[in-house]
């Protein structure tokens, strides 16, 4: 375990040279006395506050076509369940090994793609379901063609998007589809777009709209920019650039999330690499614009590429994981940063124990922490040891939700019952992450207006708006005066 960084004064990174101004924290990670059973490619937080792990082939070839295992982590008890998923028309396991994954509006896990072949790398068309309270996979109705590190993106209507990466013969899937309960085939597709890039980083917007960070997995020359989703399937998805990127080359293992509150419409892309070496750039986009451009943002403190970006419950970024130099751990950048938002500042933290780069993730638990697992630097060397961050706040005196609705809907007025009531700042809905290769498509913090207040309890709004909040389990965080948050609550709104 690293002890509690609690310096005020200037303390000298002697490993790196240089010197970062501390603030008074009382932070710390604590490396588990238990691995995980696989290598964690794959995390997702599921409803029940379980984590669901999983790998496929795990980026060796010599495990094609074996039994491949996933695991769901208790993380309260410590232990872990196995699964096998289904088998393929030929009675093969499914490769799940660079899928794409998303939560459906019930808490169930899709996900679509994998791996067919390697080198070169062909995708799987299969589609799979993780039920989160039976705890199993079940198989669903095929895509159109194949998809190896796809984009999976659930949508205001709860409909799932599946965009780009390498389909059935090893060429770029340039046909997005849309998969629906209720269409005959499972999924429709459109025409095809540009060449998106693979685990190209997207974001439902308010209106409906998406938006392509600029962050993917590899290098590519394409631009940010908005796609608009067209009224049939015989249409083809619009596309409107997004300029002012800066470092434009540097997506490679970017990072890139939707501020918080996912009101503001404000998406930052940082860090990534380029070739072997990462950026510390920070661009900042607001959406609401009439012509949305990037502009700077106070750069990170260290140059990262294959980190994590994860939204806390008190409205800031904590970044994690990552390196200098691409798959290489001794470049690895140790020490975590939080950016605050309402200030446009960089905070350093307590250092990781553990150097995570490639196949690394990153997520947030509903008391507040933070996990930090895998690292894949080459193939065969799988980095299993497991991570807990817990923020300065997890040592303060926190708010407490003693009652809230598990189910709420769209526009609904509801009531917390909260002993802090007087004292509380914000509500907070937050989509749990479902994670991999540095990209996230579902994790966004929805703020939840307060309407009124006595001793007792709050009176907060849902949004009305579907494409804020897309349908789903959400955790349910309130937030004192002073921004520390409570333990969460489940709750979902559909």
């Amino acid at each position: 375990m690293t002890q509690p960084n609690n310096k005020t004064n200037l303390q000298e990174e002697t490993d790196l040279g240089t010197f970062i101004a501390q603030a008074t924290t009382t932070d710390k990670w604590q490396v588990l006395s238990y691995n995980a059973p696989i290598l964690p490619i794959h995390a997702a937080l599921l409803r029940t506050g379980k984590i669901l792990f999983f790998c496929g082939s795990g980026n060796d070839p010599n495990r094609l076509n074996t039994p491949y295992d996933s695991v769901v982590w208790d993380v309260k008890k410590g232990t872990f369940s196995r699964q096998v998923p289904p088998l393929d028309s030929n009675n093969q396991p499914m490769d799940l090994f660079c899928a794409g994954h998303s939560f459906r509006p019930d808490g169930q896990l899709l996900v679509a793609g994998g791996t067919l072949r390697y080198d070169p790398f062909y995708g799987s068309p299969y589609a799979l379901m993780f039920d989160p309270i039976a705890e199993k996979w079940v198989k669903i109705l095929s895509m159109n063609n194949g998809r190896w590190y796809p984009t999976v993106l659930t949508l205001g209507s709860g409909r799932v998007l599946a965009v780009s990466g390498p389909d059935k013969d090893g060429k770029l899937n340039r046909q997005p589809e849309i998969y629906s309960a209720f269409f005959p085939n499972g999924w429709n597709a459109f025409p095809r777009t540009s060449a998106l890039p693979a685990y190209a980083h997207l974001f439902l917007l308010s209106s409906g709209k998406i938006f392509y960070s600029g962050a993917q997995m590899g290098g590519t020359g394409v631009t940010p920019r908005i796609l608009t989703l067209p009224e049939t399937f015989t249409q083809s998805i619009t596309e409107t650039v997004v300029t002012g990127l800066q470092d434009i080359a540097f997506g490679d293992q970017a990072a890139s999330l939707l501020l918080p509150p996912a009101q503001d419409q404000k998406v930052m892309i940082l860090g990534g690499g380029s070739g072997k070496t990462a950026t510390k750039r920070v661009n900042i986009v607001d959406l609401k614009a009439s012509n949305p451009t990037y502009v700077a943002a106070k750069p990170l403190n260290y140059a990262r590429m294959h980190h994590s970006a994860v939204i806390l419950p008190d409205r800031t970024v904590f970044v994690c994981n990552g390196s200098q130099m691409n798959e290489d751990t001794t470049k690895s950048m140790l020490p975590a940063e939080i950016y605050n938002p309402a200030t446009n500042t960089w905070t350093v933290v307590a250092k990781q124990t553990v150097p995570r780069v490639y196949h690394s993730v990153a997520l947030l638990l509903p008391d507040g922490r933070v996990v930090a697992a895998g690292g894949n630097p080459q193939r065969r060397v799988n980095e299993l040891r497991l991570e807990i961050y817990s923020p300065a706040y997890m040592s303060r005196s926190r708010p407490v939700i003693q009652s809230a609705p598990q189910t709420v809907t769209y526009g609904q007025q509801f009531t917390i019952q909260t002993p802090q009531a007087a004292n509380i700042k914000w509500v907070s809905f937050i989509r749990p992450m479902a994670t991999t290769h540095s990209c996230d498509t579902e994790q966004r913090l929805v703020d939840a207006p307060i309407v009124s207040r006595n001793a007792t309890s709050l009176k907060v709004t849902v949004t009305n708006n579907r494409n804020i909040a897309p349908p789903g389990w959400y955790m349910l965080f309130i937030s004192n005066n002073n921004g520390t948050p409570s333990v969460a609550t489940w709750t979902q709104i559909y």
